[in-house]
């Protein structure tokens, strides 16, 4: 059993591409699975059938593990079996047959113009680190990009004159993102004296976005930055960089975008994963309703 997980984390971080995001949630609930299976004293993957599956999924429901946790776990399972199918280990997958538990629809959170002119504001121009982080706070919220993305960023990436950036998105998909004046000016200011501060002139570095050793920043490093810059910026919401891919995609549509252009920018495989930012705030949905329908105009010409 161990072998062939290792052999499906190898096919996961080699053929797959994944990311070391789902290659350790995978790793993890593979593993609470096949802890599950000692437990009940099953020897061999190919003993698992569609009621030890039940079962499983019923330990955690009596675990109290949320239905989107369940989801993924199940998720991690069926791909596990699939790999191998695809390597002739088994002939019909235990997993096949058996569905995901029923998700509450989940809102991505984002955040007001306000408050995101808020967070751009937050850092200080006068320190490298601080030209540093309202570059990346710019390309964050212009771009949508994950935050494994702009943390792998080079610099070699970005095209200045057409205000371009080539990124390599899950599973090693290439694509092509856009970023607007005020990262650009954010960017060039960074790279002209922020970045070459950091670097103590001494060190070379391909990557976009360096740390004081020169080193380029890890996604942890984003996460805790955003969540100092929030604090500062007064925003009670509990920011991490996704919020701003979230932030970036639902001002986009509430600006008009069509929804195909920021499946594209987004790096979407599904258009119904960027559906679920065609929600709108209320006081957007006011300001269309009462300029387009003509029995709602809140002034109307008594005359005609």
């Amino acid at each position: 059993m161990q072998e062939l997980f290792q052999s499906y984390i190898n096919y996961l971080e080699v053929e797959r591409n994944a990311s070391p995001y789902t290659v350790r949630n995978y790793k993890t609930d593979l593993l609470d699975f096949f802890n599950f299976l000692r437990e009940k004293k099953v020897g061999s993957l190919t003993e698992v059938d569609k009621h030890i599956l039940r079962e499983y999924l019923s330990y955690l429901v009596g675990q109290n593990i949320v239905k989107r946790s369940i989801a993924r776990k199940l998720s991690a399972i069926r791909s596990f079996y699939r790999f191998l199918q695809r390597e002739e280990i088994i002939a019909v997958s235990p997993v096949a047959n058996t569905t995901s538990p029923k998700l509450d629809k989940r809102l991505p959170a984002f955040l007001s113009q306000d408050e995101i002119n808020r967070l751009l504001e937050a850092p200080d121009l006068s320190t490298p680190q601080g030209q540093r982080d309202r570059a990346l706070l710019e390309l964050l919220y212009a771009s949508g990009l994950r935050v494994s993305e702009i943390a792998s960023l080079d610099v070699e990436q970005v095209d200045f004159e057409t205000n371009e950036i080539r990124v390599w998105g899950k599973g090693a998909k290439e694509r092509v993102v856009l970023m607007g004046k005020p990262a650009a000016e954010a960017l060039t200011a960074y790279l002209k004296k922020g970045r070459p501060e950091l670097l103590g002139g001494k060190k070379t570095s391909k990557a976009l976005f360096v740390n004081r050793y020169g080193g380029c920043l890890t996604e942890r490093s984003v996460q805790k930055l955003l969540e100092r810059y929030a604090g500062i910026a007064g925003i009670k919401k509990r920011v991490h960089p996704h919020m701003l891919r979230h932030t970036c995609a639902t001002h986009l549509l509430d600006g008009g975008a069509d929804l195909r252009v920021v499946q594209e920018l987004l790096g979407h495989a599904s258009l119904s994963s960027t559906m679920i930012y065609t929600h709108v705030t209320k006081s957007q949905a006011r300001k269309v309703y009462l300029s387009a329908h003509p029995m709602a105009k809140e002034k109307r010409d008594e005359n005609k």
